[in-house]
Formats: C-alpha cells, structure tokens, sequence
C-alpha cells in the first residue's frame, strides 16, 4: 500500500514539474504592451481584438496581389511585400505571416532581424547570396548562394540579408511563424533612429570618426 501512494506521489510531482515546466508567458505580439490599471483606458491586447466568430466571413482570411512585383525603384533595389495580421486580419492569434520579396539585379533586402520570428525562404526566380550571423561572442557567418526552388532559414532574432548576384530579377516567397514578426534593418534603426542616438556612442561602438558618424546620420535620418 505504502508502495503505491509513493509512486502516485511521485508521478503527481512529475506532473506538477513537468506542467510547471512547459508553462511560459505569450509571446509578445508588437514592440511594446505596457500594463494599465484602468481597462477603460487600454487601447491594444497582445495582438488584436477578436471578431465575434458568427460575424466571420472569407474575406477574412483572403489577400489578393502575391502575383504583382513590389516597386524596387530605391535605394536597395529591392521591396518587401508583407501579408500579416494587418492585411488578413483572421491571421490573428495563428502565429504566420508571408511575404514576397523582389530584387532588382544586385538589389538586396538589408541585413535585419525579426524580433519575433523565424524565417524560411525559397525562391521563386533568379540567384540569391543569402545568409545570417550568429549570436556574441561568435558572430559566425552562416551564408549560401540559392538559386530557382532553393529554401533557407533565418533563425528568429538573428541578423540575415539575401543580395540578388545574378544579372536578371529575383524573386522570393517567405514564411514567418508570427502574425506580426517585426522588422529591424540594422542601419536605418542604429543610424536613422527618432531622435538619434548621441553620435558618441556611435563612434566608441563602430570605431568610427565622428564625421563619418554625422554624415551616415544625415543619410538615414
């Protein structure tokens, strides 16, 4: 008898552990979502209000326009075309998001990162040199040159870039576990930040003169 309450105990704490284990706050779905005592005056949840489920409808879960190039007429020569939670808005709590990415020749999508997200890419057409960098204290280039019907990953969090080396267009379908994964691009978010960040610190950080500091600021800016 003692035998079998010890071993209901001891699977009960196994349980208790293993539940206690598993168990972790949501994820943050935006940059921010600071707590307020009075829910009169919320205006966000984490993610976005719900729909009334009867009220539902396929436009919901519909976006047209995946078939259409982006505008690549910048200074990157490239364009993002994002489907989140902002355009199909039954993305809502799903965790997906997609996205068609076109590069002119030599055009590239930036290094960036998405804060809330993992990346896979294939391609659709053309030639792309694509990679990310791992975490401190390693920062090891992890890089690959893709071509038509490759996929890569970009693991969340971590900087990454694909660059169009062939001669002709590129385009690229990717997917990303976040209805909202956010975008940072390291050179307009640390060199164009509103209000910039004191030149001195940029300066200690690059190891850059100051000149060069002011003037990449002005170009981001």
């Amino acid at each position: 008898m003692k035998k079998g309450v010890s071993f209901l105990v001891t699977v009960a704490l196994i349980a208790l552990v293993s539940s206690l284990a598993s168990a972790s706050d949501p994820g943050p779905l935006q940059d921010t979502c600071v707590a307020i005592d009075e829910p009169n005056d919320a205006v966000f949840v984490n993610g976005k209000f719900c729909k009334d489920p009867k009220l539902t409808m396929a436009e919901d879960f519909f976006s047209p326009g995946l078939d259409k190039p982006g505008n690549t007429s910048n200074q990157v020569r490239s364009n993002v075309t994002t489907v989140n939670v902002d355009k199909i808005k039954g993305l809502n709590t799903l965790g997906i998001s997609i996205v068609r990415i076109d590069y002119e020749p030599y055009g590239q999508n930036p290094p960036h990162t998405h804060p809330r997200a993992t990346e896979i890419l294939t391609v659709l057409e053309g030639t792309l040199y694509v990679g990310f960098v791992t975490s401190n204290p390693e920062n090891r280039l992890i890089s690959k040159v893709l071509n038509k019907g490759d996929v890569f990953v970009f693991p969340i969090g971590l900087i990454h870039f694909q660059f169009n080396v062939g001669h002709t267009n590129a385009v690229a379908i990717a997917g990303l576990n976040s209805q909202n994964p956010g975008v940072i691009t390291i050179a307009k978010a640390v060199f164009g930040s509103n209000p910039p960040i004191n030149p001195d610190v940029l300066t200690r950080a690059f190891q850059l003169d100051k000149n060069v500091v002011d003037y990449l600021q002005s170009r981001f800016s």
